[in-house]
């Protein structure tokens, strides 16, 4: 079984685990797995017609999975499964910049 790393924001959904152990001979069969095991999730990660949602990115041993074959991609025993939402937004970090911007 592969380990799966569950962030903050998606662990009450998993039962509060911060990670699982989860069967499954690609990316796609641990995910899955993942969300045969606590359904909840399934609206968290995947899109109505099956797809990941845009919003998770989902990473093999540190690799991002689109640069490894997607959800295809062969998962080991040992391997580890990170979740990871997507992060938008910021701040310019005080007004010094946005009125240096509105004169």
């Amino acid at each position: 079984m592969s380990t799966v790393w569950i962030p903050p924001v998606l662990r009450a959904s998993a039962g509060g685990a911060k990670q699982l152990d989860v069967a499954g001979g690609t990316v796609g069969e641990v995910i899955n797995a993942l969300i045969t095991a606590h359904p909840s999730l399934e609206s968290q990660i995947r899109t109505p017609d099956g797809g990941l949602n845009r919003f998770v990115n989902v990473y093999l041993n540190g690799q991002d999975i689109r640069y490894l074959g997607g959800e295809s991609a062969a998962v080991a025993a040992a391997d580890e499964v990170r979740l990871l939402p997507a992060m938008a937004g910021g701040s310019t970090g005080g007004s010094t910049v946005s009125s240096r911007w509105s004169r």
